[in-house]
């Protein structure tokens, strides 16, 4: 087994009186797909955001290669090596995708007064990390908001391990897609495994997760439920993890098994 890029021991995170994350331990390898899966108010969204320098934990430690860190804002832990991708891919489709895959990084030519944005190397980066990712874009000024949203999706993640991202989170990055473009997506996430990257799957889609997923981590209210490897667990058990099994036969016996 190797050695873990990040490893969360014992996060909490309270807000006031409110415990949204109360022990959670989690870590993710060099090419691997870590899934993170729970329902609506698990505590998913809050773990991902202390993991990727928005929120700080009350409690607990990170250790980024083998180095304990702490994170004070989402640059530092991009800096690290840590890229999140959300739901919104933070895009503007009237602009191009390689406006897009560059937003703010640009390569330049030139110096002084002469400096100036070297568009020909920036199209040619862009055209080919996106064949590396198995798109064929009709052309680099191609508008994003033309693009499906497998394919934007792809862009935000090819973007993100073109920039040196070690650890990539994707949050639920499935969720608003067709089939087609859903198996787009988990292609994706094989080609990034393939270079080392380390996944952090978040879902609620047990399916999406068994086809892509090396390990499974459940959280309900909080609180991790347990951790199982692939070929140690079936999506029905997965599933039942998820909905809180002991919770449903508790409810179907109070309905009269009407469940």
């Amino acid at each position: 087994m190797s050695t873990p890029i990040i490893h969360m021991e014992n996060i909490k995170k309270h807000y006031g009186n409110v415990i949204a994350l109360n022990g959670v331990t989690f870590d993710v390898r060099a090419g691997e797909c870590h899934c993170l899966l729970g329902d609506n108010g698990a505590g998913k969204s809050t773990f991902i955001k202390t993991m990727s320098g928005v929120h700080k934990p009350t409690e607990g430690s990170i250790t980024f290669e083998g180095k304990a860190l702490s994170f004070n804002s989402p640059r530092d832990a991009m800096e690290a090596g840590i890229a999140t991708v959300f739901q919104d891919l933070a895009m503007i489709p009237l602009m191009s995708v390689t406006r897009n895959f560059f937003m703010g990084r640009e390569p330049t030519k030139g110096r002084g007064l002469l400096k100036r944005f070297d568009i020909d190397t920036a199209n040619e980066i862009t055209m080919t990390e996106m064949r590396k990712m198995g798109i064929n874009l009709r052309g680099p000024d191609q508008a994003v908001g033309t693009l499906s949203g497998g394919e934007r999706q792809t862009v935000a993640i090819a973007r993100a391990v073109h920039f040196g991202a070690k650890v990539l989170i994707l949050d639920e990055p499935t969720s608003a897609l067709g089939v087609r473009q859903t198996a787009n997506v988990l292609a994706t996430i094989n080609r990034v495994r393939a270079q080392g990257v380390g996944v952090v799957f978040i879902s609620h889609n047990v399916r999406h997760a068994m086809a892509v997923g090396d390990r499974f981590t459940v959280l309900n209210r909080g609180q991790t439920l347990g951790t199982a490897t692939r070929g140690d667990i079936n999506a029905a058990q997965l599933q039942d993890l998820m909905a809180g099994g002991q919770e449903m036969a508790e409810l179907e016996g109070s309905l009269g098994g009407t469940i």
